[in-house]
């Protein structure tokens, strides 16, 4: 793949590895105009890659790589395009947490290296590109192609896969990723750990018994102001109200200062007789206001007599 610009300049190595910063070499660090050339340049790989894989969008762009802990693999051709080199293909990988299945079919959970994207150009395919690209990934990994994961491989690159390190009996799977057999057997337990199964939804624990037990008796029960005078409710409120009422405050209200029997006869009297006309407002519409009020005064007269007089 041809640019307008000089390849060679933006990657020094014939495998560049690049990351999520886009520096291929001393040259593009703190080069704004140099990277803006590799963003270039992975970008137009990704829409030839998807292109190619007949995809809706690709899954490979600077954007992307800057956003995730992926590494990308590029090889170039230096001594192509006049000496200002070609692009040849990428290759993209990066760890996932999966969840796949083995030949048992129990769930096994794992952080594999995974394959994401893998392009050729196609006027260079057949050329042994690809295996040079892949073998230097597994070099530099120092990882086997069989412990490896692979997101939706297409037809041609399984058929590479095959032919090139035998990798042909796949374990099926419900996700997007493909790995093969060998995957399971060739890991230590610390790679792999075995999904517990989960618990059925109608297990009950047996604390759990007595707590629903008691929300049925509270249920049972009606709300305070009817419930019967030794409901458990009712016990409940006089407790909490009790407690609140005695020793609860540090500070206690000043004893009350002696009072005469008249006054306070007097005062029950009155009280007595507020409570009748404040039950009777409550439940009669005709009572007589100014018969009330005639009362009041007569009693309010007896009390400043007997309060002169002591």
């Amino acid at each position: 793949m041809e640019f307008p610009f000089d390849i060679n300049q933006l990657f020094s190595e014939r495998v560049s590895i690049l990351d999520q910063t886009l520096v291929a070499g001393r040259k593009s660090a703190g080069r704004p105009d140099l990277q803006a050339h590799i963003a270039t340049v992975i970008d137009e790989l990704g829409r030839a890659s998807a292109k190619a894989q007949q995809l809706t969008a690709p899954i490979t762009s600077a954007s992307k790589l800057q956003t995730q802990r992926h590494q990308l693999y590029l090889l170039k051709d230096a001594e192509s395009n006049g000496g200002r080199g070609v692009v040849v293909g990428f290759l993209k990988v990066g760890y996932k947490k999966l969840f796949l299945l083995d030949r048992q079919g129990a769930h096994i959970e794992a952080e594999p290296l995974c394959v994401l994207d893998f392009y050729i150009s196609e006027n260079l395919q057949r050329h042994g590109y690809g295996l040079e690209l892949f073998d230097f990934m597994l070099q530099h990994k120092n990882l086997e192609p069989v412990l490896m994961a692979y997101d939706r491989p297409s037809p041609k690159f399984l058929s590479f896969l095959a032919k090139q390190y035998c990798l042909t009996q796949s374990v099926p799977q419900v996700n997007n990723f493909v790995v093969f057999e060998g995957f399971f057997l060739n890991r230590s337990a610390a790679q792999l750990r075995k999904v517990p199964l989960r618990k059925p939804d109608g297990e009950i624990k047996p604390y759990s018994l007595m707590e629903r037990e008691a929300v049925r008796q509270e249920q049972r029960v009606p709300p305070w102001p009817f419930a019967p005078p030794h409901s458990p409710q009712r016990s409940v409120s006089s407790q909490y109200s009790h407690s609140l009422s005695v020793g609860s405050s540090p500070r206690r209200a000043p004893p009350r200062a002696a009072q005469s029997p008249l006054l306070d006869r007097c005062r029950a009297r009155r009280t007595s007789h507020q409570g009748l006309v404040a039950s009777l407002s409550l439940y009669s519409r005709h009572l007589d206001v100014r018969a009330a009020r005639q009362q009041d005064t007569h009693l309010t007269g007896i009390l400043s007599v007997m309060l002169s007089h002591t």
